[in-house]
């Protein structure tokens, strides 16, 4: 029986010390006490490393994302940076068209409708079928997700620029197949016969009016003729004017079309009438001294957009080079009177 006891003790012992039992000496009791770890405490330590474990965990796991990236990741970053490299392909070729269509509005303007004379395309016209964009200088900065819907943008504006300027230049085309009609309908040579270059009398500038005696400016040129001499339409066109006037006495003045008109002063009778088509070198009327004038002459205006323009630059169709060049001089240096 002894025996068994001394088992159990020692047993006991033995499991005491597997479970690391600690005391305590209390001072107040004078003998050793065991230790007991209040239930607080020891959740707070279950806290603390299961807060260590997570923290720990997560560094792993952000370690191993960075440095040991999966094979997918791997794929969606490729395909990422090919697609980007593409956008900023296609971006650098719409920048590059955005040029392009610049420069073919500019010489649109600026060459082939100078060129037949045709008014220039304003940017508010343009402006009214396109939407202005900015150029894509930036590109690097435009968020991944938007850079599609920024490149399709600019290629609608291309787009719609390239429409736009297909319309001019189809105008452009209709001006080229009338220059035929255009050059015909242009004032192109003098109004009555002057193979000797001796008619001009008064030139195009300021000269001293024969009946008021004050510089007035003369916007034409005075051809003297004997009264009866036929008076050639400069260029085809139709008639506005035919009849008398104050000052013009009888005139006709022709539209040619294009911004051009010509205007013919004092004939003693005319012939044509309002609305009547007449061809260059056509007989419109004959020379007289109706109205203002101070003796048989025909006063010869050209217009440009209502403007008056010095007719001795429109003889180039029934002049050759020296005696274009002998008429200017004669304009220049004709009468400081006129006729009328």
């Amino acid at each position: 029986m002894a025996a068994k006891v001394i088992k159990q003790v020692q047993a006991a012992s033995h499991h005491e010390i597997m479970k690391k039992i600690k005391y305590y000496y209390n001072t107040h009791s004078l003998r050793y006490e065991k230790l007991v770890t209040p239930l607080r405490v020891k959740l707070l330590r279950v806290f603390g490393f299961i807060s260590a474990a997570l923290v720990t965990s997560a560094i792993i796991i952000w370690l191993y994302n960075n440095f040991f990236p999966r094979a997918t990741d791997k794929e969606a970053q490729l395909k990422y940076e090919i697609v980007k490299d593409n956008y900023n392909t296609l971006a650098a070729t719409t920048k590059v068209l955005q040029q392009q269509m610049a420069e073919l509005e500019k010489r649109d303007n600026e060459v082939y409708r100078s060129i037949f004379e045709a008014t220039p395309l304003t940017d508010s016209a343009r402006t009214k079928a396109i939407e202005k964009k900015k150029e894509i200088d930036k590109i690097n900065l435009i968020k991944g997700d938007d850079l599609g819907a920024e490149i399709a943008k600019t290629l609608n504006n291309i787009k719609a620029r390239m429409a736009y300027e297909v319309e001019s230049y189809n105008a452009i085309e209709k001006l080229i197949n009338n220059q035929e009609t255009k050059l015909a309908s242009i004032p192109a040579i003098q109004p009555i016969s002057n193979k000797q270059l001796t008619r001009i009398a008064s030139g195009f500038g300021l000269r001293i009016h024969p009946i008021y005696g004050i510089a007035k400016m003369h916007n034409g040129l005075d051809f003297t003729a004997p009264q009866g001499t036929p008076i050639y339409a400069t260029g085809d066109g139709t008639v506005t004017t035919a009849g008398p006037g104050n000052g013009t006495g009888n005139h006709v003045i022709i539209n040619h079309g294009y911004g051009y008109e010509t205007e013919y002063m004092h004939m003693v009778r005319i012939k044509v009438k309002v609305g009547q088509h007449v061809n260059r070198g056509e007989v419109i009327g004959w020379v007289g001294s109706t109205g203002a004038s101070t003796g048989p002459h025909v006063h010869y205006e050209v217009h440009i957009n209502g403007n008056p323009v010095d007719p001795v630059y429109f003889f180039y169709n029934d002049l050759n080079a020296e005696q274009y060049d002998r008429v200017l001089k004669i304009a220049a240096t004709g009468s400081a009177k006129s006729f009328d």
